[in-house]
Parts: structure tokens; C-alpha cells; sequence
């Protein structure tokens, strides 16, 4: 598991005074990081090799300004070519938003889905979300 200690900003609020539902998928994103540098370590854009299939985020409970959120990052799914990036939002004991995207290992000049790698794998399960 990745873990990251957010702190909300005002801006990140709505008109309601909660955490706008769509600052999670950006929050999630930014939490993949880790899971990015399996992939490219040093984070080279020029040879970025990843694409999001899916995105899909549940809310269980609002998020409030003004106190800290963990994004908890998980491994959820290992493919061929694709795995499943499970992530959880928490905020005083309480887990407030939970998303899953499918990311898959992409060639971008051939345009298609590359196979996972051996080690690529065993690094991915080093984070698999036990049930």
C-alpha cells in the first residue's frame, strides 16, 4: 500500500463547505505516483508508459475542510497488459471515498497495450489490496 497525508485547501471546497466531488479523482491521481515509478522511475514524460481505461469513484461519506485526508493506494487486479489501481480517501477514521482505475501499459507509437513485465508484476503485487 502507498499512503499520502492530504490537506485540503479552500479552494477544494463547494458551496456546501465539503470537498468537491471532483477534486477526488485529481487527489487519487496525484496519490498514483508511486505506482507511476514502477513504471518510469525518474517520472520521463518523454517515455510515459501508461493510459487510464476507466475511472470510477463511490462516495460513502462528505469530506470536510480544515482536517487532514489519507489517500490509502492499492493494487486491486493484475492483467496482461492492465491492473487495477484501488484507492481509498480517510479522514478521522472514516473512509469517505473510494475509486478504481484501470490503468493499462501502453505503446504509444504503436498504439496498443503492451504486456506487463515479469518484475513489473512483482512490484505491482508488493501492494495488492489482501481481503
Amino acid at each position: 500500500m502507498f499512503s499520502e497525508v492530504l490537506q485540503p485547501r479552500f479552494s477544494d471546497t463547494d458551496a456546501l463547505g465539503h470537498i468537491n466531488n471532483t477534486v477526488f479523482a485529481v487527489w487519487f491521481e496525484g496519490a498514483r505516483q508511486g505506482v507511476f515509478k514502477i513504471f518510469t522511475p525518474e517520472l520521463n514524460l518523454q517515455q510515459w508508459p501508461l493510459i487510464i481505461a476507466s475511472i470510477k469513484l463511490d462516495y460513502h461519506a462528505q469530506t470536510q475542510y480544515g482536517e487532514e485526508v489519507e489517500v490509502r493506494t492499492y493494487i486491486s487486479r493484475i492483467g496482461g497488459s492492465s491492473f487495477d489501481v484501488y484507492q481509498e480517501a480517510w479522514q478521522d477514521g472514516v473512509k469517505t471515498v473510494s475509486g478504481t482505475a484501470v490503468m493499462v501499459q501502453f505503446d504509444y507509437v504503436a498504439n496498443t497495450a503492451k504486456p506487463l513485465s515479469v518484475e513489473q508484476k512483482r512490484l505491482l503485487n508488493q501492494h495488492l489490496l489482501s481481503v
